[in-house]
């Protein structure tokens, strides 16, 4: 079958679009062909986690398609069935942190930049039929993302003032049209008109240049919840906008991991300060549910035949894409 594997060499430098081996489900797995896939920055990590020494890797996170084939054991599955993938591995309920042995597919196992891909039958899980193919292949990843840090963590309720600095990427996206379709009020901020632009349409109370100062452009309005992945560049002036009992969660730190802190001011503010990432197998079947009813569809930006997969990271590692990327596998 014809995949995007990485091998070799640290980097862009290792991936490479060619034929790997197809193989068929073991006991308690499917065979999911599959028809896109979707591009998320964790991709871009993974070529640098992934070691040369180790042995190739099919890279990619999210995708969707067709059980092709189904493993011994397999019940309540049939070949046929039109599927996103789960990307989470062994994280079935809502807890407070992921349980031990919890991973992500695309490292350490394969992933979903390939025509094929085998998981346990548990992470094949019914595509929402509002969505296309090119949307559903682009969707679990981001959206769970997004879904546990602002209603899990974050615990979003109608009438909350919400906070997304630097929309424009897949979970920005997403939470800016979550949070709306919660009841929430929305305020975001990016460097490029034409993000700050696309947040307003999509119903963004204000869209803030990065570059103002937030606490003059905002004219005295306070967050009640801040969702934060630049991290270092924006995590204070992040902090300036919670009211008084506020809280700020974060899921990611795109511009460094470590910052300074004002730690009477903090304790002073009595702010709550919470971590997220990804999300379980129950906050999925919610997630779910939620853009089923709210006919809720992932932004999309570009989307790439697989052997041009060197143009798609570009973009994305340029923050170019205003949206989810993805690929054509099918």
């Amino acid at each position: 079958m014809k995949a995007l594997f990485h091998e070799g060499i640290a980097g862009m430098e290792g991936l490479t679009y060619g034929d790997m081996t197809e193989v068929n489900p073991g006991p308690g797995e499917v065979r999911v062909k599959l028809k896109a896939a979707g591009l998320n920055h964790r991709d871009l990590f993974v070529l640098h986690r992934h070691q040369p020494t180790d042995p190739a890797l099919i890279v990619g996170s999210d995708g969707a398609g067709v059980i092709d084939a189904v493993g011994e054991g397999v019940v309540g599955v049939e070949v046929g069935t039109e599927v996103i993938i789960n990307p989470g591995l062994g994280w079935k309920n809502v807890s407070d942190a992921p349980p031990e042995g919890f991973e992500i597919v695309g490292l350490p196992f394969h992933g979903t930049f390939a025509e094929q891909i085998i998981v346990p039958a548990e992470n094949a899980v019914a595509k929402p039929e509002h969505l296309s193919w090119e949307e559903a292949g682009v969707l679990s990843l981001a959206a769970l993302t997004a879904y546990r840090a602002l209603v899990t963590r974050g615990q979003v309720r109608q009438g909350m003032n919400v906070f997304i600095p630097g929309i424009g990427g897949g979970v920005a996206t997403f939470l800016l049209q979550f949070a709306i379709a919660a009841g929430a009020n929305v305020y975001v901020t990016s460097r490029s008109e034409e993000k700050r632009a696309k947040a307003l349409e999509l119903g963004a109370k204000a869209a803030i240049d990065s570059h103002e100062d937030w606490t003059d452009a905002l004219s005295g309005v306070k967050m009640d919840l801040v969702i934060e992945s630049v991290g270092a560049a924006t995590i204070n002036q992040s902090l300036k906008q919670l009211r008084r009992g506020g809280t700020i969660v974060i899921f990611g730190s795109s511009t460094g991991d470590l910052v300074e802190l004002n730690l009477r001011e903090f304790f002073y503010g009595q702010y709550n300060l919470l971590g997220s990432t990804m999300g379980s197998a129950e906050e999925l079947k919610d997630m779910l549910e939620f853009i089923s009813q709210h006919k809720i569809k992932p932004i999309m930006d570009k989307m790439y035949p697989l052997d041009q997969f060197a143009d798609a990271f570009k973009r994305l590692e340029e923050a170019k894409q205003l949206g989810k990327i993805g690929f054509y596998v099918e």
